[in-house]
């Protein structure tokens, strides 16, 4: 499917909600656990869409309209969620992260991106050359990819109690 953004921003816009009404307030048992070392619980994933919300996507997408590939971005922190205070709750980060999208939304929406502006370029540190569209894409397929993990990562809370059934529930192979 082509890019589009005005099909894309309905995914977007739901991504804080669908998290909302799926994590807030369950407990600890089901959204603290990983799959092991160097994985991430449901906690780390919201803690990581808030950092993006605050420091890629809309300031990357203004980099592309106002500077092109003449300034590289600036490196996304992927493990910034690991530095934040001790006292931060699940039910706190989605809140944060419910405002951010939505004001991040608005910003969007004021950019008046039109589909010519998706081809104009960005320099990625280790990527290279991206496009507003490509950056924009991966803004939606990102969320969608975190929903997925955090599925994933809470059947596998169940993956031992499940018996055989195990054979039929890809999600806990994978």
């Amino acid at each position: 499917m082509e890019f589009d953004l005005k099909s894309a921003c309905p995914i977007l816009a739901r991504t804080p909600g669908t998290l909302n009404t799926w994590l807030r307030d369950l407990p600890d048992a089901w959204v603290l656990p990983d799959e092991g070392l160097g994985t991430w619980s449901a906690f780390d994933v919201v803690g990581h869409l808030v950092h993006g919300e605050r420091t890629d996507w809309i300031p990357r997408v203004r980099i592309i309209l106002k500077q092109g590939s003449s300034t590289t971005f600036e490196s996304f922190d992927r493990f910034a969620q690991f530095e934040s205070s001790d006292d931060e709750t699940l039910n706190g980060r989605l809140d944060q992260f419910s405002a951010l999208r939505a004001w991040n939304l608005v910003a969007l929406d004021e950019l008046a991106i039109v589909p010519e502006q998706l081809a104009l370029e960005g320099r990625h540190p280790e990527l290279g050359t991206v496009t507003l569209g490509q950056l924009l894409s991966t803004w939606v397929v990102h969320d969608l990819g975190h929903l997925a993990q955090i599925a994933r990562v809470m059947s596998k809370c169940y993956s031992a109690e499940v018996g055989p059934w195990s054979a039929y529930l890809p999600v806990l192979r994978s």
